[in-house]
């Protein structure tokens, strides 16, 4: 499977953290998850937005981002911002590279997103909103990254539990 690597720096809600670890299981996606967090990996609420999708997720914490450099090094970065020049579609994300989301309050440091405008990018929104959630960017982000991809390994179609859809679609399945 095509690797996806999500990188959540010092996330401080665990319902936010627990979903896009759901998201991480659902889609093969790797998280990596920077120190300090503002819950513990025992939260209660943490646990319940992941549900019992724990079992399939890839799971690596880092101390700070310079560990988490220093352990990814020669990594292909894309960093997510509110502050960024260009959208996230403008970007092409090839196999391997890492998704890098900052914390809820403040995002990422901006010290880091100077150094890296050619990979900063944005979700277009609304002028009068701040930010989106935590959890929708990162979806976003991993769906566009695999909708670039093709979806690798990823089931690409449902099944009606009382109804055949071949009948429907004959050519289709």
């Amino acid at each position: 499977m095509a690797e996806l690597n999500i990188v959540l720096v010092e996330p401080e809600i665990p319902q936010n953290t627990g979903n896009i670890a759901r998201t991480c299981a659902a889609t093969g996606a790797r998280l990596h998850i920077v120190k300090p967090m503002g819950f513990t990996p025992t939260d209660r609420h943490l646990k319940r937005s992941g549900l019992d999708y724990w079992k399939y997720l890839d799971l690596t914490y880092y101390e700070n981002l310079d560990e988490f450099f220093e352990r990814t090094k020669g990594g292909k970065y894309y960093y997510f911002s509110t502050k960024a020049p260009r959208k996230y579609t403008d970007a092409e994300y090839p196999e391997g590279c890492y998704l890098v989301f900052g914390k809820e309050t403040k995002g990422l440091p901006e010290s880091l997103l100077h150094k890296n405008p050619n990979t900063t990018v944005r979700i277009p929104m609304n002028r009068q909103i701040r930010s989106l959630n935590l959890s929708n960017s990162v979806a976003i982000a991993v769906y566009e990254a695999l909708r670039q991809w093709d979806y690798p390994e990823l089931q690409n179609y449902g099944r009606l539990r009382e109804f055949d859809w071949d009948n429907y679609y004959p050519d289709f399945f």
